[in-house]
């Protein structure tokens, strides 16, 4: 006990010996609210406030979130993009990484920035209480000078909220076949409120803005124009681009994009910028689905609004990893292994729908993932010690991998990858578009310096190839469709180099002390037990 805690303390000291500390306390609650106009239910914010203040913070500096759960169930949070190298006790992934802070209870995440500068958000990532408002953004602010010029920052969240609880979704998708299933028409958030009553980005002639756009949502991507303006993309996902000028983009629930915004030099007119929300997962219903949402450019209050022509989108130039190029200009890896997954699903005998990414659907065990890789010795290196449903990978470290993920159905997916960015080296077509009424995916493939992030949509009737490098040691991170298909299933975990997390990484007291309060183990394989005994684990579902 003595030596976790002063293990901790030693934690803390270094990572803040030689950077500020910025201290932030959230109260997690519910709050009866109506967001859309239209529908009142209790959602998830933070000290009585929804939406949640952004965090802002300077590279280098270290995040103390002190997270106190007045909630009546678990709650985790998780620093969407950050790398948490060596420190994935932090990385909030309820029965991953963590139990879970139990209802009263508090846990503190450090979350350090030396090697990080960009644009994150902060989000829960135990249930759904991450569609149902738990999420801000986190922004990291340039310690030197930035890549690019710019004389002020413009903050932009797009979000999709529902007319229920999507807890109360989840439970209904689990127990109702896929028939039967209600349209979910969301309603589009902009900056917290319904983005019909957003208010205006007021904006100064002749001035140059970073204008951050995140999409914190649960499930709908955006479509985002400003009309009368070009937008030079600068970053996504924290990973500076040489600048690509583009007339929209396309962000995916988890994505995030920063545009450099040249005003114009005449405050004579004002300007429109266009949101349009689509779920290609529901019914198309004219103004419900999709929803256009439109903004305005206020350069000044009594101004007129300049008209434009109506203009097709296939006569616009939209944001494409493939013709960005990164800063950092990292080559093409090679593939030294390469790992094939598969967006599957399953219909049990009701027609509940299960997902998954490999063979079978990923379900929590009965010890958070981590605990199980620092107390099996070298079980660890072996993944069918966390039991099949944890849908477990273990990595060598050091060795470059190939991801190849399949989706031969017509609904597109958002992967979003734990500690690391991942190349973009390939996207195609696979299976049957055409019988589904759906124009076939272009091949596209990578040059020399392929664009890198942490979030990519997997085409509907289509594949992807990523790469990165297993150089995160004691990484223990989720692969995960960014969606409530996460709940159902649609992930695998990747464990790297277990053998180094048993060197380097000790978790934290509060958070073995947070597993006990909730009744959960914290030693031993995926079921509490000594090497492949994995009694007691419930069943296994397969996908196919």
């Amino acid at each position: 006990m003595l030596y976790r805690l002063l293990f901790s303390l030693l934690v803390v000291w270094g990572m803040c010996a030689r950077a500020a500390v910025f201290y932030v306390y959230w109260d997690v609650g519910h709050q009866n609210i109506s967001r859309d106009g239209y529908s009142t239910w209790p959602a998830v914010g933070v000290n009585g406030q929804i939406p949640i203040p952004p965090i802002f913070i300077k590279q280098g500096d270290v995040l103390s979130l002190n997270v106190r759960n007045s909630l009546d169930k678990p709650i985790s949070l998780h620093a969407h993009g950050l790398f948490m190298r060596n420190s994935s006790y932090y990385d909030g992934v309820g029965m991953v990484t963590e139990c879970g802070i139990p209802p009263g209870s508090n846990f503190t995440y450090l979350v350090e920035t030396r090697e990080q500068a960009g644009t994150y958000f902060i989000h829960g990532h135990y249930g759904l209480e991450v569609a149902d408002g738990l999420r801000a953004p986190f922004i990291i602010l340039d310690k030197e000078k930035p890549a690019v010029d710019y004389d002020k920052e413009l903050l932009l969240t797009l979000e999709d909220w529902g007319q229920q609880p999507e807890s109360q979704l989840l439970e209904y998708l689990k127990t109702v076949p896929t028939n039967a299933l209600p349209n979910d028409f969301k309603t589009g958030l902009i900056n917290g409120t319904n983005g019909n009553f957003s208010a205006p980005i007021t904006v100064a002639r002749s001035t140059r803005y970073r204008l951050r756009i995140l999409n914190i949502g649960l499930d709908h991507p955006f479509k985002f124009r400003m009309l009368g303006h070009k937008m030079q993309v600068i970053e996504a996902d924290g990973v500076n681009v040489e600048p690509l000028e583009v007339d929209g983009l396309d962000i995916a629930p988890g994505q995030r994009y920063s545009v450099l915004l040249e005003t114009l030099d005449s405050d004579n007119f004002n300007y429109i910028y266009n949101a349009t929300m689509v779920g290609d997962f529901i019914p198309l219903v004219e103004g419900l689905n999709p929803r256009y949402y439109i903004g305005a450019i206020e350069y000044r209050k009594d101004a007129a609004f300049r008209k434009f022509p109506l203009v097709s989108d296939s006569d616009l130039v939209w944001a494409d990893e493939f013709n960005m190029v990164p800063l950092n200009r990292q080559e093409l890896l090679p593939a030294d292994r390469v790992i094939e997954l598969e967006k599957r699903i399953n219909l049990t005998e009701f027609g509940v729908p299960y997902y998954g990414l490999g063979n079978w659907s990923y379900t929590p065990a009965l010890v958070p993932t981590l605990l199980s890789v620092l107390t099996t010795g070298s079980f660890a290196s072996d993944s069918a010690i966390y039991g099949p449903q944890s849908s477990v990978i273990v990595l060598d470290y050091q060795e470059s991998v190939e991801l190849v993920i399949g989706n031969r159905m017509a609904k597109s997916h958002p992967l979003h990858i734990h500690s690391r960015v991942f190349q973009i080296v390939e996207r195609g077509p696979l299976g049957n578009a055409t019988a589904a009424g759906l124009p076939a995916v272009p091949l596209q493939q990578a040059g020399k310096y392929p664009m890198q992030r942490d979030t990519l949509m997997l085409p509907e009737f289509g594949y992807v190839k990523l790469r990165f490098k297993a150089d995160r040691p004691g990484a223990v991170s989720m692969f995960h469709c960014h969606t409530e298909h996460l709940d159902q299933g649609m992930a695998v975990v990747f464990v790297e180099a277990p053998e180094l997390i048993q060197k380097y990484q000790r978790v934290p007291q509060q958070l073995l002390d947070n597993c006990r309060k909730l009744g959960v183990k914290v030693s031993g394989n995926g079921a509490g037990n000594i090497g492949y005994n994995l009694t007691g684990l419930p069943p296994a579902i397969l996908v196919e």
